[in-house]
């Protein structure tokens, strides 16, 4: 074995340098019985990083509701969760972030962030159907914030494109705060037979142990570490962090992942994400009880004389390890000769919990598999916490210290033009939405992405959610709203809410005021996720996105994106958000409250940025979603579309555009009109009502426990409102449009 590490101030400043903290090199030696040799200094820098190990988080996340009716697998059981939907098929979804790539090579960044989420999917034996993401930027006017736009866009574009899987839904949000720290989350659905997972699992000693699909290169060494660590000036140097990923091997690996399902001799099988050979090999082996012996030698490389850390440490996209049963070889190689992958054997399974990596026979690294994994002997820590002064602060202001703006229609002219608020066509346009031939939302505007699911009467409902400027303001009730707010997407589609996954974007957790956002978090999400039967099925914690300089720490808003799945029972019962006819009455569902708290009206057009979170009641708003979904179950209401980013008026413009339709209201004098029409009060939704289901819709609103009022009635083309034209929908309808593209210099 290579000459272990000396016990020095010199090899603990190498520990230091790959992410380790010195308590946690003393302990390695304590596990050891010896000092490690650089190799195995490598294996626990990349294995004990928060991206791996989520040693900073565990604690807090295992506060989270995993169980519920449908549940297969619970969080941290599999790569991914696992959902019943009937019809003996089972839903396979999950969300994780690709930060820090991204924010040094946004093309690639993201391109390999999709890869890796849909392999997740697939090495469970799903099929994806679906893709959606959540993408967050800085100021829109700098030039740099244009380069990760445009180059992150693509990246996911070009890549899920080439796979062959529709992107359904996303969000698209801009603020100061994530000028060099951008967040890209992406999301993967599949479908799969209920009963038919693969688990990742290593057992049997003398099992064949394979590698499969791409060659292995130098890319993305120590990207967990990488991962694990503030942006500085001196990020760019890392450009070696960053995976290079190719979509067409990806497809070839997804094709053969199927073929295997149905040859026999297949025990486990894992993607190769974060850490490469490493975590794979360390994870299965402890989840099975065993351990390995892999030879390095033997790997399939692109680029000679690679060091045996780099073979370990490399996240080369497209990869798998598999175990097979001894003596049933050759039909898994069969698979993998058909789709022209490589399928290589480089060790076999051994009794015990200790991995061994040899490299020419020569033993380069031997650690134990337990006490390097989540959920085994990795480090666990307590953070202080630490309430951040604006907080209280916030909680002074008063909507009185608004003036009301003497033009409402110079407001309305304003959010229908901001990148927040404006089509994000530019960004749709660059991702198929419609191979596979599943999507059900292409011609029809709905407040979630909907998937066909082939054979049944039944389609998947999908969303990803996350205000972060709520949750900034206030970290429970912040991630409540993200909760409830996708469970209201669905609702409005006409979906049933079922589960969720979820990322959560945060700065760095020695930050007390980050941590207390975090834990603020966790226990907003438990409430909100608890009230609404959507256990969490797992995903990402991705710290550290702040910027750090000798002088400063800047982190952005605590980002905790939510991924919920839904279920249409019926696809005939599917609402859209759509206008549908001239005359129609339109109805607020849910409290009108005088409220700007931090709305993008107050945030940007008046430019105050400490508020408090909107107005929200978790009570009213699992009652406004019953009665939504009361009213679709009779067929009282033609569309449905809830009041989010931009208040009421916004939402209002979103359903009359598909149709060219205008709308004619009058607006609740009990609060103040800047308030009803640009406030962004939770639990409110728009709903449409032909004349002939008025009486029938007014008889069952009057018998729930939801508010409502009347606002007015479907018009041909003017926005007007208490008689007042706001322009024609026309009008507002080219500006909403190309306002993304204009600020992006796009023409």
């Amino acid at each position: 074995m290579e000459a272990t590490v000396e016990d020095s101030k010199a090899n603990l400043k190498t520990a230091e340098s790959l992410g380790l903290l010195p308590e946690e090199f003393e302990q390695i030696k304590k596990i050891l019985g010896r000092s490690p040799n650089f190799t195995e200094l490598s294996i626990f820098s990349v294995m004990w990083s928060e991206h791996c190990c989520y040693k900073n988080s565990i604690k807090l996340l295992k506060t989270l509701p995993r169980e519920g009716s449908r549940m297969l697998v619970e969080a941290g059981e599999e790569n991914a969760g696992l959902v019943d939907i009937g019809d003996d098929l089972a839903c396979c979804f999950k969300i994780e972030s690709h930060n820090h790539p991204s924010a040094i090579e946004p093309y690639q960044g993201a391109a390999t962030g999709v890869g890796g989420i849909n392999r997740d999917i697939f090495t469970m034996g799903a099929r994806p159907v679906a893709q959606l993401n959540s993408l967050r930027f800085g100021n829109i006017e700098r030039d740099r914030t244009k380069w990760h736009v445009k180059g992150v866009v693509k990246g996911i574009g070009d890549y899920g494109n080439a796979f062959g899987i529709p992107v359904l839904g996303g969000e698209v949000f801009f603020d100061d705060c994530y000028n060099t720290n951008p967040l890209v989350n992406a999301m993967s659905v599949g479908i799969m037979p209920k009963g038919a997972t693969i688990s990742a699992i290593s057992e049997g000693p003398g099992n064949p142990v394979f590698i499969v699909g791409s060659s292995t290169g130098k890319d993305g060494i120590h990207g967990a570490t990488f991962a694990s660590g503030d942006i500085t000036a001196e990020s760019a140097n890392d450009l070696p962090s960053v995976q290079v990923g190719d979509p067409f091997q990806e497809k070839l690996l997804l094709e053969a992942t199927q073929d295997l399902m149905k040859v026999s001799g297949l025990v486990g099988m894992q993607d190769m994400g974060a850490a490469g050979i490493t975590c794979s090999t360390l994870e299965m082996s402890d989840k099975g009880g065993c351990g390995m012996k892999v030879y390095l030698d033997k790997v399939p490389t692109r680029q000679a004389n690679m060091k045996p850390f780099e073979i370990l440490l490399s996240e080369s996209q497209e990869r798998m390890l598999v175990v097979v049963e001894k003596g049933k070889e050759d039909g898994i190689k069969a698979v993998f000769e058909k789709w022209d992958l490589n399928c290589v054997e480089i060790g076999e399974v051994t009794e015990g919990g200790i991995c061994q990596y040899y490299m020419h026979d020569e033993l380069v690294a031997e650690v134990p598999a337990y006490d390097l994994v989540l959920g085994g002997g990795a480090p666990v820590y307590d953070r202080e916490t630490k309430v951040p002064d604006y907080y209280e602060a916030s909680k002074n202001f008063s909507i009185d210290q608004v003036k009301e703006p003497e033009s409402l229609r110079d407001v309305a002219e304003y959010l229908i033009s901001h990148p927040n608020i404006a089509s994000k066509r530019w960004v749709i346009s660059q991702y198929d939405s419609m191979v596979g031939t599943s999507t059900m939302t292409t011609n029809v505007p709905t407040d979630a992405g909907i998937s066909n699911i082939k054979g049944t009467k039944k389609a998947l409902v999908m969303t990803t959610d996350c205000n972060s400027r709520y949750v900034s303001a206030d970290p429970e009730i912040g991630a409540q709203i993200a909760v409830t707010e996708a469970a209201r997407n669905i609702v409005c589609s006409g979906g049933e809410p079922l589960a969720i996954t979820n990322c959560l974007n945060f700065g760095n957790p020695y930050n007390k005021e980050v941590y207390w956002q975090f834990d603020g978090v966790i226990k907003g999400m438990g409430k909100a996720c608890t009230k609404f039967s959507t256990p969490v099925t797992g995903g990402n914690v991705s710290f550290y996105n702040q910027t750090s300089t000798d002088t400063t720490e800047d982190p952005v808003f605590p980002t905790p994106v939510i991924g919920m799945l839904g279920i249409l029972d019926d696809k005939a019962d599917i609402l859209s958000l759509d206008f549908k006819n001239e005359g129609d009455h339109i109805y607020l569902l849910g409290e009108v409250v005088n409220d700007i708290s931090s709305s993008e009206y107050v945030y940007s057009f008046c430019e105050l940025k400490r508020t408090p979170a909107p107005y929200f009641d978790l009570d009213k708003e699992y009652e406004l979603q019953q009665t939504i979904k009361a009213l679709n179950a009779e067929k009282l209401i033609s569309s449905a579309h809830d009041v989010a980013d931009g208040g009421l008026f916004i939402t209002l413009l979103e359903s009359a555009m598909p149709g060219n339709f205008g709308f004619k209201i009058t607006s609740d004098d009990s609060v103040r009109k800047d308030a009803f029409l640009f406030g962004e009060g939770q639990g409110r939704v728009v709903v449409s009502v032909s004349s002939k289901h008025n009486e029938a819709f007014t008889s069952l609103m009057d018998q729930s426990l939801t508010s409502y009022q009347l606002l007015g009635t479907v018009d041909s083309s003017d926005l007007n409102i208490d008689g007042d034209s706001f322009g024609s929908v026309q009008e507002a309808k080219d500006k909403f449009d190309s306002a993304l593209g204009n600020l992006l210099e796009v023409k």
